[in-house]
């Protein structure tokens, strides 16, 4: 009977110890890194992901298949050296046409975009499709979408956007796709353009609670008197809203970033449940952005003050030369990136153009203003509002 009760036993814990290393076998799949959500803290982690690029050296990203070109923007230079040696660097893209920069089979996530594109930075047209989508999720003109609305280069150092010497735009804001991912880039200038690029991205599991990427571009000039400059409206769905990019000409002399930002979301309707205290504030700033120092000659001056940092920046200053160009200009960023701003139903973002009266009075002002805003979240999402025509991105 003991023999026959140790082995009851016996087979009970050996049961026991099954299912124990079952759920830790589960618990092991569920933790396995899918090679999307990387930092200094895990690049340690092994991951199945498998890493491809897209280039004019390899058009579709294929295994294997770079630098196989014998034809291409490459093709004079190279002609002493033959196969392999730079042969399609770039692609033109013709007047008034659409070209396709990625086409990609999911599931996976796009890491990172460089490109160095010619021409009008205005008038060029960024869209990008998420599995299925007819409509765009990211609808930007491409100097916008890296924090260059002016067409004029300026170095910008962030964690979601670089601009590098010359003009070399890179952006690494994730992109996570479960079927398929298409990004094109329309010429609607009068002349063709050059563009250089390389999409990297990985082909890996997506999680479930992992939202799409979106891009809206708008821009209105002049505001109208008095009246709230919309960012964002219409979002309807669970997300979070993750950067601003502003590119604000100012048509009034003096300061011009008093005006408060607001959040309206889930069911908000007069007021919103966050609200700024002033574009400068908002910007991560202070105090007009202005530094106060002593010239060459002792004289106390104070001026515009350029940053730079991982979250936020006044990127450019354009100062009027005081002939044609008249006009100041800023190039302002803020990415939500440790404070996402999370809604559940829907979303609309607005904000104030104001300056100073006399007597210390706000001023409504009538400014130019074109901004770029990011966020994430389930589709479906709304119909955007129909880009300006080009006349009205243009930079005037």
């Amino acid at each position: 009977m003991r023999l026959k009760y140790k082995i009851i036993h016996m087979q009970k814990l050996t049961g026991t110890l099954f299912i124990c290393m079952l759920i830790a076998s589960a618990a092991i799949a569920q933790q396995k890194f899918n090679g999307i959500d990387n930092n200094i803290g895990n690049l340690y982690k092994l991951s199945d992901a498998k890493t491809r690029s897209i280039s004019p050296e390899n058009f579709k990203g294929e295994k294997g298949k770079g630098g196989m070109a014998t034809t291409g923007t490459g093709s004079g230079p190279s002609r002493d050296l033959g196969r392999g040696w730079k042969v399609s660097p770039s692609v033109v893209i013709k007047s008034k046409t659409v070209y396709t920069v990625a086409e990609i089979d999911g599931p996976g996530s796009i890491q990172h975009i460089w490109m160095t594109p010619t021409g009008n930075w205005r008038y060029s047209i960024l869209r990008f499709y998420w599995d299925d989508e007819t409509t765009p999720s990211v609808e930007v003109p491409v100097g916008d979408f890296f924090g260059m609305g002016w067409g004029k280069y300026s170095p910008l150092q962030s964690l979601a956007v670089c601009v590098n010497p010359g003009s070399a735009f890179n952006c690494y804001w994730p992109m996570p796709f479960r079927k398929k991912c298409k990004i094109t880039m329309e010429n609607i200038d009068e002349a063709d353009m050059v563009l250089y690029y390389q999409v990297d991205y990985v082909l890996t599991d997506v999680a479930n609670d992992a939202g799409y990427f979106h891009a809206q571009f708008r821009r209105v000039n002049p505001l109208p008197l008095k009246t709230d400059y919309v960012l964002l409206d219409s979002v309807k769905g669970k997300g979070q809203y993750v950067g601003t990019y502003i590119a604000w000409g100012v048509h009034n002399n003096g300061w011009w970033g008093e005006g408060e930002i607001k959040f309206f979301m889930d069911g908000d309707t007069e007021f919103p449940t966050i609200c700024g205290t002033g574009t400068e504030d908002y910007f991560c700033g202070s105090y007009d952005f202005d530094t106060h120092k002593k010239n060459a000659a002792g004289i106390e001056e104070s001026n515009y003050t350029e940053f730079c940092t991982p979250y936020s920046g006044l990127a450019q200053v354009i100062k009027g030369d005081g002939h044609y160009d008249i006009a100041q200009r800023f190039g302002l960023y803020r990415w939500h990136i440790a404070d996402p701003i999370r809604f559940e139903k829907n979303l609309k973002v607005t904000i104030q153009a104001l300056g100073w009266h006399s007597s210390g009075r706000y001023l409504p002002l009538e400014d130019d203003i074109a901004s770029t805003v990011f966020w994430y979240q389930a589709e479906p999402h709304n119909y955007f509002p129909k880009l300006p025509v080009k006349d009205g991105l243009e930079v005037n």
